[in-house]
């Protein structure tokens, strides 16, 4: 899957579900570990996402007081 497509919500929507499978306990090992390394993603992907809209709201907070 192609992380980068995804907006927040779809991926933290998909990582939200990946978690309640793994902890579910019905995913056989294989799928868990799977599941487990494209949550791993997903959660780098929101955190990039987050950080990225953080530094807008500073950039336009400065922009804001400098006006």
């Amino acid at each position: 899957m192609d992380t980068e497509k995804l907006s927040f919500e779809e991926a933290y929507k998909q990582l939200t579900e990946l978690v309640k499978k793994m902890e579910s306990g019905e995913l056989p090992l294989a799928d868990s570990v799977a599941a487990y390394e494209q949550g791993i993603k997903l959660k780098a992907y929101c955190e990039q996402l987050l950080k990225e809209a953080e530094l807008k709201i500073e950039t336009l907070k400065i922009t804001n007081n400098k006006e």
